[in-house]
């Protein structure tokens, strides 16, 4: 296994071709869709080339979304990780961003910040990167508490393909002044 971030609760690994069934109950629950476009996926050929599109990520960027690994029991509960996004969005180009989406009965757990939390050290300490960003719809109340939480500002509200969302950012000098106290 090719552990990438260890938690206190979780493990964090690169996405296997083997996945593809706890891909498939994460992303073809409309829930789980309901704030990132509303496109659940409909069958396990099309959570086959999101697969193929991580490993890809891995290869060309050393990064992506990551398998969340439940560690009392092995469980594949989601996925949470860093992109690297090359195309334009809100005015940024080049720019890490992370992200997360969990199986629906995992929600509430405290699954989302604990690994922002890891992500927000990872990529600081690993990454040459002076900030990271995240971006949520604006109904999303769920993700906005844990961004915010996790120390991520909001910086501004931006339309992304049609929809409202925030647009969240966090330095690497307020991570340092965060991690000193």
């Amino acid at each position: 296994m090719n552990i990438k971030l260890e938690t206190e609760r979780l493990i964090l690994r690169e996405v296997l071709s083997t996945d593809v069934d706890k891909f498939f109950e994460l992303d073809s629950n409309p829930n789980v869709h309901k704030y990132v476009g509303n496109k659940p996926v409909k069958d396990k050929k099309e959570v086959e080339k999101i697969i193929q599109n991580l490993q890809q990520q891995y290869a060309e960027n050393g990064i992506a979304r990551w398998a969340v690994i439940d560690k009392t029991n092995n469980e594949l509960i989601g996925w949470s990780g860093i992109k690297l996004i090359r195309e334009p969005m809100n005015n940024h180009h080049n720019f890490y961003e992370l992200g997360y989406r969990f199986i629906e009965r995992f929600w509430g757990k405290g699954f989302a910040t604990e690994t922002t939390i890891a992500l927000v050290d990872y990529a600081f300490e690993n990454l040459n990167t002076e900030n990271i960003y995240a971006i949520c719809d604006i109904e999303n109340i769920g993700s906005k508490n844990v961004l915010e939480k996790t120390g991520l500002k909001l910086v501004e509200i931006f339309d992304h393909e049609g929809t409202a969302h925030n647009w969240f950012k966090m330095t690497k000098s307020d991570w340092l002044h965060k991690n000193q106290k």
